[in-house]
């Protein structure tokens, strides 16, 4: 595990470290990388694995380290260990590997993107019923660090209370981190997503809010899209580089929840009224948690069969129905045969008269205009009902698919 320090010391760790396997690897004083990474192939007997992990770390106290690394995969045709190079921070990862310009570029086996862990898991990790693993899962999102963290604690209210809300919580500083890790530019990201948190999510509005032209922010925000910070959203249907209509969303949970309810409140939380902003955030619980309900149902489409029937990439739809009225769809999938298309709503409620509710939904979706005579199969994502109807999944069903 790489450190932020002097080249030296790391040598001097990492040696130290290999030396726990081989006996007086770590008694050499190495004085530069190559020399270490050479002697370690020279001393070995048998096969094994060096994994550097934060390797960002690394690359900061010693520019040259990935022309080194090159050097030996390049010349050492005999190597008697493999190398696993990992990093937390994306940008740095992706320029040092996957940079046409970079020296470790095209060198590398298999490259992994290790991205969070599906929403389906948090059921086990947290040991707690599907709905409350909705509830959850909207705040701590797919880290697993996160889970970790959350089930030292007894109680929700505790763990958002003292991991992230409180201002020696670990988490609270955690975006800042993260960015300063990620890119070269944190106070712009910071403030673009904190501006979408509160509610702007149109390039103009998030432009007027930033007092800045919007074609500023076209690089920051694409950053922001590829780091899985942010995404955009364009009504089923449309292409998305071409789409009027585009709108952005904070597309990680856990930093959805920071910068809707911890940025606006950093004043009352630096004075230590930590019960009153979870208040705050408990008043809205439903409609929060709903917004990340939506994003599980429309994730989890396809994943399975639904009705025996395979469909693609379910998306929302908003628009104009053929009697000329806005209409809004929460889910809208295409079969992969081309032959059906899904209409479902999502509801973070407990829901009766189920049956009435799908035959509303196929009446409102016989309205789109671009039906073209596939055959609606409607279906409904609800918290909970006691109704036994066909095409209505809970959260047990969503969660089961996503895993």
């Amino acid at each position: 595990m790489a450190q932020q320090a002097d080249e030296s010391i790391q040598r001097m760790h990492l040696a130290k470290t290999i030396g726990e396997k081989i006996i007086g690897f770590d008694s050499v004083v190495y004085p530069d990388w190559e020399s270490l990474f050479v002697n370690l192939n020279n001393v070995l007997k048998e096969q094994l694995t060096l994994c550097i992990d934060e390797l960002p770390y690394l690359v900061k106290g010693s520019p040259s380290l990935p022309g080194i690394i090159q050097k030996v995969v390049d010349s050492i045709t005999d190597r008697k260990y493999h190398l696993i190079l990992c990093g937390s921070s994306q940008q740095m990862m992706q320029g040092l590997i996957l940079d046409s310009s970079a020296p470790l570029y095209g060198r590398a086996d298999e490259i992994m993107k290790i991205t969070p862990l599906e929403a389906g898991w948090i059921t086990h990790a947290l040991e707690c019923n599907s709905a409350q693993s909705v509830v959850e899962y909207s705040v701590w999102g797919g880290v697993p660090r996160y889970w970790e963290l959350r089930v030292e604690e007894k109680t929700f209210r505790s763990a958002i209370r003292n991991i992230i809300l409180d201002r020696f919580g670990v988490l609270h500083d955690e975006p800042v981190r993260l960015f300063l890790d990620d890119m070269r530019e944190s106070v712009q990201a910071y403030s673009i997503l904190s501006v979408v948190g509160n509610g702007s999510n149109r390039l103009s509005e998030i432009a007027g809010k930033l007092n800045k032209p919007s074609t500023q922010l076209s690089r920051p925000i694409d950053n922001l899209i590829q780091l899985g910070y942010l995404k955009r959203e364009v009504p089923y249907g449309e292409l998305e580089k071409n789409s009027k209509k585009g709108i952005y969303k904070i597309s990680d949970p856990f930093m959805n929840f920071y910068f809707t309810f911890v940025v606006p409140n950093l004043s009352r939380l630096e004075l230590g009224l930590t019960d009153k902003v979870y208040s705050t955030f408990e008043s809205k619980l439903a409609g929060y948690v709903s917004f990340e309900w939506e994003n599980l149902c429309r994730r989890s489409v396809p994943m399975k069969a639904i009705t025996g029937i395979d469909f693609d990439i379910a998306q929302r739809w908003w628009g104009t129905n053929l009697e000329g009225k806005p209409m809004e769809l929460d889910v809208v999938a295409e079969s992969t045969d081309k032959k059906y298309l899904l209409v479902g709503e999502c509801k973070w409620s407990k829901i009766t008269g189920t049956t009435s509710l799908l035959k509303k939904l196929e009446e409102k979706a016989s309205l789109l205009p671009f039906l073209k005579g596939r055959k609606i199969i409607s279906v409904l994502y609800v918290m909970e009902t006691f109704e036994t109807t066909a095409n209505v999944f809970l959260p047990s069903d969503v969660l089961d698919r996503l895993q």
